[in-house]
C-alpha cells in the first residue's frame, strides 16, 4: 500500500522533477512510483497539473463570442460619436450664417430714413411687421399722403459657383448671394456674386437658385424699449428640414 508523506511547505522534494514545480504549493511524495504531486491544501488532495497550451490550439467559440461583441461596442460608440460631431459641426456652420444674415437685414434697415415706410410705424399701431408670419401690408407713414406696400420678409439663397459668366470678372469661382423680393406681384431674385478679387456683380432673375435657403423675418416695434425709440428685431431660420435641431437665430438693435 503506497504512502504519500508530505514535504515542507513552499519546497518540493530533491526526488521531484523540476518539472512538476508548482511553486510554493504543498508536495506529497509517493514512495510505491517514486513520484511527486502538489496539493491545493493542507488536506492533501491533489489536483491534476494544467497541461501547457497548444500554440497551434486556437481560441474557444466563447472567447470569440466575447472578443466580437466588446468590439461590436466599441464600433458603435465610435460611429455614434462620429455621427454627433459631424451634426454638430454643420449646425454650427449654418448657425454662423444665420448670424451673418440677421447682421446684415438690420445694417439695411438701419440706413432708411425714420419717415420712411421700410422703417416707419403707422400712426396708430404700436408695431408693424411679424416673425410668425410672412406680412406685406400697406404703409401710410405719418405725414405722408399715400401708402406703400412693404413686405417684411424675404429668402436668402447661399451658394458657390463655377460658372465663369456669373463670376465677376471671369473668375473660376465665386460666392453668391441671392435675395428675394415682390416688385408689381412678382418674385425677382437678384443674385450678387463676389468674386475671390474683390470685384463685384450683381443680376437678377426670375427663378430661385437651388441653393441653402434662409428665410428671413422682421418686425419693427414704435416706442420699444422706451418711449422715442423704435426696436427693430430680426428672425432668420434655416428652410432645410435634415439639420436637426433645427436652426434660427434673432437679433434686435434699437435706433430713433
Amino acid at each position: 500500500m503506497s504512502q504519500s508523506v508530505p514535504s515542507r511547505l513552499g519546497k518540493r522534494p530533491q526526488s521531484c522533477h523540476p518539472e512538476r514545480s508548482e511553486g510554493s504549493a504543498f508536495w506529497l511524495f509517493s514512495r510505491s512510483n517514486s513520484t511527486c504531486f502538489a496539493t491545493l491544501s493542507m488536506t492533501g488532495i491533489p489536483f491534476q497539473q494544467r497541461a501547457k497550451k497548444d500554440p497551434e490550439a486556437g481560441f474557444t467559440l466563447l472567447e470569440v463570442l466575447v472578443a466580437i461583441g466588446v468590439l461590436t461596442v466599441g464600433l458603435m460608440s465610435a460611429a455614434l460619436l462620429t455621427t454627433a460631431t459631424l451634426g454638430t459641426t454643420r449646425q454650427s456652420k449654418y448657425m454662423s450664417m444665420a448670424a451673418v444674415l440677421a447682421s446684415e437685414k438690420l445694417e439695411d434697415l438701419n440706413r432708411w430714413d425714420s419717415d420712411d415706410p421700410e422703417l416707419c410705424v403707422p400712426t396708430g399701431s404700436a408695431s408693424t411687421g411679424s416673425l410668425t408670419s410672412d406680412t406685406a401690408p400697406s404703409i401710410l407713414c405719418p405725414g405722408g399722403v399715400t401708402s406703400t406696400t412693404v413686405n417684411y420678409y424675404d429668402n436668402v439663397f447661399l451658394g458657390e459657383t463655377n460658372d465663369t459668366s456669373v463670376c465677376p470678372g471671369g473668375a473660376n469661382s465665386c460666392f453668391t448671394e441671392t435675395v428675394s423680393s415682390v416688385s408689381n406681384g412678382s418674385t425677382v431674385y437678384t443674385t450678387t456674386s463676389h468674386a475671390p478679387n474683390g470685384m463685384i456683380t450683381t443680376n437678377t432673375s426670375s427663378t430661385a437658385p437651388a441653393t441653402t435657403t434662409f428665410h428671413r423675418r422682421w418686425i419693427i416695434e414704435q416706442n420699444a424699449p422706451v418711449a422715442g425709440v423704435r426696436r427693430i428685431t430680426v428672425l432668420v431660420t434655416l428652410t432645410d428640414a435634415s439639420v436637426q435641431p433645427p436652426v434660427s437665430f434673432q437679433m434686435s438693435m434699437v435706433r430713433p
